[in-house]
């Protein structure tokens, strides 16, 4: 298969920053490709400055000695169309506008302004991200769009029509270990739009799950095409804003998109095999869940480590997610029998810890890992369960975890909120050095049951149906 065409886009050799100066927000790109190394020429561009973040500053993009692969624009969209003209001389294969106030506030001059762009730009062979877009985030080829993103690349791909929901996203997810191979914040997709990027990530080797924050589709048959094409090969989490009748408005004075029908659209994606979800959460909790851990083809998980209460919980939170939640298999009631546990018949699953107390968590959880009647397993660990100063180390020790991952492994690192004493348990030391050793050991971490079983039920639903569509 030749390479997708917006492989050499997103690989430029050289890049112009026009509206450069240390304080805008020419200034934030050019230090994002600064601090991430970008590799190839970097040109910034504004008619007042001579020199920028210690590189030599051009009046105009015509003034650059070389051609220029890709622009990033950060000036006003009245300068626009002279950009595109001088874009053209330079042979720009893209321009990349994050200049707002286009067709995004319904007003009829920025409407006729984006389609004259988009005229001239096609009869120059240019191609457009944006406008209203943070652009491209490929930290593999050093592009960013702020120097506080990190370098590591990662084998998700993300697609937003949201520049803030793109920052809280990311950020978030690297805090949890998730780290990226490409993401596009493209705005109005007054050109290239979700349809065209999702086909590339389809076909990106270095992409092996897809995220998309989206609000509205310019091609609607196109895009479910691609989706059909692509869930097959690799999962697809997708967050729909203007769900409701404010979001539709909201959307709307956004990205100039159409929200269309929920019903519609929920059928249609059900239809395509991708994972739904509600909420920027749900999508971090799902994409943990895919980003780690291996597939499973059935629904039958065991839980341990809940207590009390919190087994009858766990128990119908699993059953609502979808998920199995099926009795004690025999043989592990007979080991724990023949281990001299006095109420081997009286446990049960979940596993409440405070009644196999006598044996400890890691004999138990091993039978449950090693046990083929399991698919999954749903662990509990309670920073606040030993009273006493422990380090993660010793909380961490009492599990047997490289049996437990040779199944999908959810986690619950309980999070009480304040403690007895007035603590913050999530901030506390204690809580982050075990949430940060689990994600160094490839396990996602939730701070409540019902977030893991959602998490839990979305990726194995996923598989279940992927693998009937494949036997059937």
């Amino acid at each position: 298969m030749p390479p997708h065409p917006l492989q050499e886009i997103l690989q430029p050799k050289s890049i112009a920053v026009v509206g450069a100066s240390e304080t805008s927000e020419g200034g934030r790109y050019l230090s994002s490709l600064l601090k991430l190394g970008f590799k190839g020429q970097i040109y910034p561009v504004h008619p007042k400055h001579d020199i920028v973040l210690g590189l030599k500053c051009y009046p105009g993009v015509r003034d650059i000695p070389d051609d220029v692969d890709y622009v990033i624009a950060t000036i006003p969209s009245s300068l626009a169309l002279n950009l595109i003209d001088d874009c053209a001389v330079k042979h720009v294969k893209c321009i990349h506008f994050y200049t707002a106030r286009f067709s995004e506030t319904g007003r009829q001059d920025a409407i006729e302004l984006e389609k004259e762009i988009l005229r001239r730009a096609g009869k120059a062979g240019i191609r457009i991200i944006g406008p209203n877009g943070m652009g491209v985030y490929y930290p593999a080829w050093g592009l960013s769009w702020t120097p506080a993103m990190s370098s590591q690349p990662g084998s998700i791909g993300f697609l937003s029509q949201s520049g803030s929901v793109a920052f809280e996203i990311i950020e978030s997810a690297e805090v949890r270990g998730m780290h990226f191979s490409k993401a596009v914040s493209y705005g109005n997709a007054l050109d290239l739009n979700e349809s065209d990027y999702l086909e590339y990530l389809s076909q990106d080797a270095a992409t092996r799950l897809i995220i998309i924050y989206i609000e509205g589709v310019r091609d609607g048959k196109r895009f479910l095409q691609i989706l059909r094409r692509t869930t097959p090969k690799k999962p697809v989490i997708i967050l729909k804003g203007g769900r409701g009748q404010s979001g539709t408005r909201a959307t709307a004075s956004h990205t100039a998109s159409l929200a269309g029908s929920m019903t519609v659209w929920n059928t249609a994606m059900a239809q395509a095999g991708a994972v739904s979800v509600a909420h920027i959460e749900q999508l971090l909790d799902t994409a943990a869940a895919f980003y780690f851990l291996p597939p499973a083809y059935r629904n039958h998980v065991g839980v341990a480590g809940a207590g009390g209460g919190w087994s009858v919980m766990a128990a119908d939170l699993c059953e609502e997610a979808g998920l199995n939640v099926i009795p004690l298999p025999d043989a592990i009631r007979q080991a724990l029998k023949k281990a001299g546990n006095p109420v081997w018949d009286w446990v049960t699953n979940p596993v409440d810890f405070s009644i196999a107390v006598e044996l400890g968590p890691s004999f138990i959880t091993k039978m449950m890992a090693e046990n083929p009647d399991f698919d999954l397993n749903i662990v509990f660990l309670d920073p606040q369960r030993n009273r006493g100063a422990l380090s993660s180390d010793v909380i961490l020790n009492e599990f047997p975890w490289s049996d437990l991952q040779k199944k999908p492994l959810f986690v619950v690192l309980l999070d009480w909120g304040k403690t007895a004493a007035g603590t913050d348990l999530a901030g506390s030391e204690l809580y982050r050095d075990l949430r940060n050793k689990l994600i160094g050991m490839g396990i996602p971490a939730y701070p409540t049951v019902v977030r893991a079983a959602n998490a839990a039920g979305k990726m194995i639903n996923f598989y279940v149906d992927q693998n009937k569509n494949l036997t059937d």
